[in-house]
């Protein structure tokens, strides 16, 4: 079954730090490039960052020097630690796996509130 499975998410105060975990299965992992997104109540879906699958990454202005991506191809598994959170960055965080854009799957997104 081709599916990604996000888990991590929650409730954190200002400055804490969560890590996200998106599980996939079903695909050729260390084929896809990966990618978190994020969608806040009235705001459209923005990208937050993606690590290739030769692994280069990118990231989103907003979170630069606070959030990092990373992946473990063994484990089928790509990764989101998020340091010195803050309100603005209170989303739903979507797992997204992208194969030369002809083949993209998202996760069902997992809540992260920043709050005090």
């Amino acid at each position: 079954q081709v599916q990604l499975v996000e888990s991590g998410g929650g409730l954190v105060q200002p400055g804490g730090s969560l890590r996200l975990s998106c599980a996939a299965s079903g695909i050729i992992f260390n084929e896809y490039d990966m990618g978190w997104y994020r969608q806040a109540p009235g705001k459209e879906r923005e990208l937050v960052a993606r690590i290739r699958r030769g692994g280069s990454t990118n990231y989103a202005d907003s979170v630069k020097g606070r959030f990092t991506i990373s992946r473990d191809n063994a484990k089928n598994t790509v990764y989101l630690q998020m340091n010195s959170l803050t309100p603005e960055d209170t989303a739903v965080y979507y797992c997204n796996a992208d194969f030369l854009s002809a083949s993209i799957l998202w996760g069902q997104g997992t809540q992260v509130t920043v709050s005090s």
